[in-house]
């Protein structure tokens, strides 16, 4: 049995893709007992499937009446629901949330969209670097004088999609215990990765961020505070914000008292700052710098790959990767003291645990 804190929540979980399983993984990986509706005729999720992991699957196709009913019954015995639809398509199923909280008043209705259940966009297709792009959150990424970066899928997906949704269960499942009515959560990632960029808001309201990239203290901008090449063609990440790190920096690059460096948040020197840190961090490899300066308070790490990561001593030690069927992946996060999370198993295919889902959750 699940040992994590949503140990005996019940989630069902309509099958989608991006930031819906990946919210899913969390709930599971914290205990729940997530099982998701896949399409009757398909094949479920692939081992490889990462984020499909740690629930069971029931097949159904929800344009025959039986199975739809199958679906409420289901939903009926559930805490929380989550769907990742275009607005309307669970109301023309005869699921949406007027009908859901009718037979279970309690039901968390977590729905997951890109654009949000209503606006202008709210009907039209989308992806991560759509959503993030309204909200001032792409823009702000890249290198000056080149096209914004797309930092993969983990801004607007994952941190303003399946993060948002995944606090937002958690949150009104605790307001339900108290209330005893469940209500509807709409975790649009536009608005969600809006919320993300609450500092960078606040910061260029104070006259301290521009909305030039690669020219502010958090985007590269800050020569104390960005990524540079070594000699091997690696990369170090440096970030000495505070001064008695920036001192330190100095002190294990050799650049104390150089005159170039004396004024830290003199924005005027930062290019030539930029400039000498750049070459001088060419002049030793990846693991060289990582000598002199992992585990300093200099703040600094060497930029791993997907390879290095899980191998890395720090990640060794907690535990930080796992492998489940063969498949290196993350291991649950975060951690608890008295409830500890896990992966409770790999990923389903299309109606795998089916019977005893039936069975336990008393639908027949």
């Amino acid at each position: 049995m699940a040992s994590g804190p949503l140990n005996g929540i019940k989630v069902v979980e309509f099958q989608g893709i991006g930031p819906g399983p990946f919210c899913c993984m969390l709930l599971s990986d914290m205990g729940a007992d997530v099982v998701r509706i896949d399409r009757k005729g398909g094949r479920g999720a692939m081992p490889f499937d990462v984020t499909a992991r740690g629930r069971r699957s029931l097949a159904l196709d929800l344009k025959d009446a039986a199975d739809v009913e199958t679906a409420a019954k289901l939903i009926e015995k559930a805490d929380v629901l989550v769907e990742g639809f275009r607005p309307g398509v669970m109301e023309r199923l005869g699921l949406g949330p007027d009908e859901t909280l009718k037979r279970n008043p309690k039901l968390v209705y977590g729905r997951m969209t890109g654009w949000g259940q209503d606006g202008p966009l709210a009907h039209a297709a989308g992806h991560d670097a759509n959503y993030i792009s309204i909200t001032g959150a792409l823009g702000a990424m890249g290198r000056a004088g080149a096209v914004p970066s797309v930092p993969l899928n983990l801004v607007g997906d994952f941190g303003g999609g399946a993060l948002y949704l995944a606090m937002g269960i958690c949150a009104a499942l605790v307001e339900a215990n108290k209330s005893g009515k469940g209500q509807v959560i709409d975790a649009a990632i536009t608005d969600c990765t809006a919320s993300l960029m609450a500092m960078m808001y606040g910061m260029r309201h104070a006259g301290i961020w521009t909305d030039e990239r690669d020219s502010n203290l958090l985007d590269g901008g800050a020569p104390f505070y960005d990524v540079y090449e070594t000699k091997d063609g690696k990369f170090v990440a440096i970030g000495s914000l505070e001064p008695q790190f920036y001192a330190l920096l100095l002190e294990k690059t050799g650049l104390k008292g150089d005159p170039a460096f004396a004024a830290q948040m003199d924005r005027s020197q930062w290019p030539a700052m930029e400039a000498k840190l750049t070459a001088l961090i060419k002049t030793k490899t990846r693991d060289e710098w990582a000598a002199l300066m992992e585990g300093t308070d200099v703040c600094f790490a060497p930029v791993l790959n997907m390879a290095e990561a899980p191998k890395h001593p720090h990640n060794v030690a907690r535990k930080a990767f796992v492998e489940v069927n063969g498949v290196i992946q993350p291991a649950a996060a975060p951690r608890f003291s008295r409830t500890p999370g896990a992966v409770q198993g790999p990923p389903a295919k299309a109606g795998e645990g089916a019977a005893d889902v039936l069975v336990e959750w008393g639908v027949g």
